[in-house]
């Protein structure tokens, strides 16, 4: 009978799946899943039972007593002691006594049963990664804030045994563009954790702001962390006035990021520092001149968002000297003091030096510059920067610490124990790996969440569009590299063009889903079409817990071109996920259902302005209107001949 039952409920779950609504909406997908009879309920007596003393399972316990509690608005006890065994309806997490090869530290095993619930691991944090996908089981109504009444707290029976392929599993949080508090960042880390990030890359410093407070040099933030409130599209601000109150931004004291840190590593998460050298300095230069090669820099200003690179030369040609100066002593004394501070706030084993997009133009006219390369004899300003990297990397090993940095460092000349952060493209990880250095795969075409999701006419404008399933195609391990440099990967938050949490959450979600996935599952279980209803099962979950994201995966491709023969322009159109129908107007009103529904390439008629677009699913609007000008497509077709 109980083999009978198994087969119907395999088979409910094969329909289920088909149906677009499977039974198991976890992400990242676990590495194996094997579905059972029955569901657990959760009830007010269910109790959390933790095998045995550890403080850090202890923890966990509590931490998913707290998660269950809010939102079922039950009071569940935690107990915890030796040789406990799960009563009926309970949960119980075990710490192994014995590891288990196959787990590794952050594995583990979850077994949903109609009688209770287990998990099982070698180290707290496999229990915490287990409680992750536990919550995930529950109705998207367990992220509530708020009590929910009326809801039965179901869960269907599995077994799961689940481990990461990845070890290093990050996002990047630019917290120097613009300012975000220290509950913003906690907020992120609450975010990250439940898809099994283990990662936070603080990038504090840069041209727009000095994040963190050093005690011995406290100009750095007195001066660096301030600038001038503006809005609209940042690099085309109009330059400050002397008038304009310098009084937007704000920095860490060493107790908030102590106790960042300490939040971070009670969800089992390291932080990264990132302090940005040689270029991305102005915020430094600002608040202390002396650390510039260049005459004048003491009349300089932290930027706030007025050009200052020219972007269009591949050397990046800076109009403000934003690069400190390797020929200055003093300069190496100042960051040794920097790097003695942070050492001693960030437990993490790296450092970040940043490295990237250093702007050598005002290195080229600096007489202190030449009289450097001749004395280290040095052919030219990629050696100039190797030379200051490798000091950069002899002062943080002195800290206790390891360097690691953007692919930029390779030119020149690789530091000797340097890894690699491979941002543009893969190819410097590639060069990286083969020379037997660690890298973290960050490539901008796959992880840079600071592009735009969908087509301009709808999304904040940045120079690129980075669509959700395309980030769900990043592989970290390139072919021909020996896995065992590759530690792992990491999304990227830069925030020029993000100036608020909701913002910020808007453009980390979902893309940050399709990530996380590529760095802890199998690489053999990755499916597009299994993952898009497990990222639609996500945006329920974000609903209920007002946390905001993108919903671009819904949007329409636009593609405009002109007919060979009829010289009339043509507009294709496509989406991104299956099964979306296409309704459009040309004649200014608002399209639905009831309108033209996209079958082929249209052609747009003479004298209209605007293509309006939305999208539905099973006869219900599904996607945001969008207002595509019939001036763009024309555009667009121009540069497409």
């Amino acid at each position: 009978m109980k083999k009978w039952l198994a087969l119907i409920l395999l088979f409910s779950v094969s329909v289920s799946a088909q149906n677009g609504n499977p039974p198991f909406t976890i992400i990242p997908e676990p590495a194996s899943l094997v579905a059972k009879p029955g569901v657990f309920l959760l009830t007010p007596v269910s109790g959390i039972w933790v095998e045995g003393n550890d403080r850090d399972a202890l923890r966990v316990g509590k931490f998913l007593a707290d998660a269950l509690s809010v939102p079922t608005g039950y009071k569940l006890s935690v107990k915890s002691g030796a040789n406990i065994s799960r009563k009926a309806g309970a949960i119980l997490l075990r710490l192994n006594q014995k590891a288990d090869p196959s787990l590794g530290n952050e594995g583990y095993k979850l077994s949903v049963a109609t009688s209770g619930v287990t998990i099982e691991a070698n180290q707290p944090a496999g229990l915490f990664y287990g409680m992750q996908s536990l919550l995930q089981l529950f109705p998207p109504a367990i992220e509530s804030k708020t009590a929910v009444k009326d809801q039965k707290w179901s869960a269907p029976a599995v077994d799961i045994t689940d481990q990461p392929r990845f070890g290093w599993r990050g996002l990047m949080f630019d917290v120097s563009r613009h300012f975000f508090t220290k509950s913003d960042v906690k907020r992120y880390i609450d975010d990250m954790v439940k898809y099994k990030y283990n990662l936070l890359h603080l990038h504090l410093t840069d041209d727009e702001g000095w994040r963190i407070e050093i005690k011995s040099l406290p100009r750095l933030t007195e001066v660096g962390a301030w600038n001038v409130y503006k809005v609209g599209t940042f690099g085309n601000f109009s330059p400050p006035t002397p008038d304009e109150p310098r009084n937007f931004g704000g920095f860490y004291t060493q107790d908030d990021i102590r106790e960042l840190v300490q939040y971070a590593k009670d969800r089992f998460v390291n932080i990264l520092p990132e302090v940005d050298i040689p270029g991305h300095s102005l915020a430094a230069v600002v608040s202390y001149p002396e650390l510039s090669c260049t005459p004048g820099a003491d009349k300089y200003s932290v930027r706030s968002g007025e050009r200052f690179m020219d972007w269009t030369d591949s050397g990046n040609i800076a109009m403000v000297d934003n690069t400190l100066c390797p020929a200055n002593e003093k300069v190496y004394e100042i960051y040794d003091k920097i790097f003695t501070e942070v050492a001693k706030l960030f437990p993490f084993e790296y450092i970040h030096m940043g490295g990237d997009e250093c702007a050598k133009n005002f290195w080229e006219k600096s007489a202190a510059i030449k009289d450097l390369m001749k004395r280290e004899n040095l052919k030219d300003m990629n050696e100039v920067q190797s030379y200051f990297v490798k000091r950069i990397e002899k002062i943080i090993e002195s800290k206790g610490k390891k360097m690691i940095g953007w692919d930029e460092i390779l030119e020149g000349g690789l530091a000797p124990n340097a890894a690699v952060m491979s941002w543009r493209g893969i190819q410097g990880g590639i060069a990286a790996a083969k020379m037997g250095h660690e890298v973290v795969m960050s490539p901008t075409n796959f992880v840079y969440l600071d592009y735009m999701q969908a087509d301009p006419v709808i999304e904040p404008p940045v120079y690129a569009i980075l669509r959700l399933k395309t980030s769900y195609q990043f592989e970290p391990v390139p072919d021909g590299v020996d896995p065992k440099y590759i530690k792992g990967g990491q999304a990227n938050l830069w925030t020029e063009q993000v100036y608020n949490m909701r913002h910020a959450e808007y453009m980390t979600w979902p893309r940050g889903l399709a990530i996380a996935e590529a760095l802890w599952s199998p690489k053999a279980k990755r499916n597009w079409n299994d993952f898009v209803p497990r990222v639609e099962k996500q945006f329920e979950r974000f609903d209920m817990s007002e946390t905001k994201y993108a919903p671009s995966m819904y949007d329409p491709i636009f593609k405009s071109a002109k007919d060979s023969a009829s010289g009339r322009l043509l507009v294709e159109m496509s989406t991104e996920i299956e099964g979306l129908d296409i309704h459009y107007s040309f004649d200014n009103t608002f399209p639905d259902k009831f309108y033209p529904k996209y079958e082929k390439p249209l052609i747009v008629p003479k004298d209209a302005s605007f293509l309006k677009v939305i999208t539905y699913r099973n006869g219900k609007p599904i996607g945001r209107l969008n207002v595509m000008p019939v001036a763009e497509l024309e555009k667009r077709a121009q540069r497409r001949r």
